[in-house]
């Protein structure tokens, strides 16, 4: 049997050993914990070993200090020329001053979501569609120069933001891709235009070239035809059989060539050919 005393002892050494055991607290790395006395901001405890008042002081928080991933979600945005994209991004965040991080703000993960969300919505709004789409450099520089102070407030370092996407809407790729398609026919409409165009351009100088040529060619065969002639002239002279033998053959010639076409069914020759001849040549 165990005396009142013994058991008043033995209650007392537990209770000791459960304020000692209350009142020394073992900080890991990376964190920094909270204390309030009585209800009121004590001091803030950190890693290792430390020692509070029991019953007196207790941790209220447990804040980490290593960087923080906040993801903010989805959303849609409506640019300067009225279109609708959808972006969402992702933040990499530091508690640096946990009294500001717990006192300063109700929730400080959900207030930088939302700051973050709105001042995107307020930057791309002032941005047309091609501008949002292909300046994500200039977005991101915007949006952690603007939330960057407003965070200080609480005790946080924004160390960098990230756009992880930037879309249009459904809606705006369907109607984006019918554009495309209609600019790529037209420039196809046009390609072809201009081919037809050149093509006919080199037919009418290929006419053109040609009809010179044949007058050329022309030229040359008249001239060629009275030097031809001249010479003749000079070579009969006052003779008239040669002259009549040339102009005889040459007309033989012709009526074998008239004769030789399938649209001719009859040919005449003169009955008189010599006096045929000296009318050609005017005697």
């Amino acid at each position: 049997m165990i005396g009142p005393s013994l058991s008043i002892a033995l209650v007392l050494l537990i209770a000791v050993v459960v304020t000692l055991i209350a009142g020394v607290k073992i900080v890991p790395q990376g964190e920094e914990w909270i204390v309030e006395r009585l209800g009121k901001y004590s001091r803030t405890l950190k890693p290792g070993l430390n020692i509070i008042v029991p019953y007196i002081e207790t941790v209220r928080q447990k804040m980490t200090t290593r960087d923080i991933i906040l993801d903010v979600e989805k959303q849609e945005v409506i640019t300067k020329d009225n279109a609708v994209i959808i972006t969402n991004a992702v933040s990499f965040i530091k508690i640096t001053d946990p009294k500001k991080a717990l006192y300063g703000v109700e929730d400080f993960k959900l207030a930088i979501r939302n700051l973050i969300m709105t001042t995107l919505r307020s930057i791309i709004g002032e941005m047309n569609l091609d501008e949002a789409l292909s300046n994500r450099e200039t977005i991101k520089a915007r949006l952690k120069e603007q939330i960057i102070d407003d965070v200080a407030d609480w005790g946080i370092t924004v160390k960098t933001v990230e756009i992880q996407d930037i879309t249009p809407s459904p809606s705006m790729q369907q109607a984006m891709e019918q554009q495309a398609a209609a600019e790529r026919e037209r420039r196809a409409m046009e390609t072809r235009a201009e081919g037809e165009k050149n093509a006919m351009i080199l037919v009418a100088d290929g006419k053109l070239e040609a009809a010179k040529r044949e007058a050329q060619a022309q030229v040359k065969l008249a001239q060629a035809s009275a030097e031809a002639i001249e010479m003749i002239g000079s070579s009969v002279g006052e003779r008239e059989l040669p002259a009549m033998f040339l102009l005889g053959d040459r007309y033989i010639e012709s009526m074998k060539k008239l004769a030789e076409s399938e649209n001719s069914k009859l040919v005449l020759y003169p009955a008189d050919l010599q006096a045929t001849l000296k009318g050609l040549l005017g005697k």
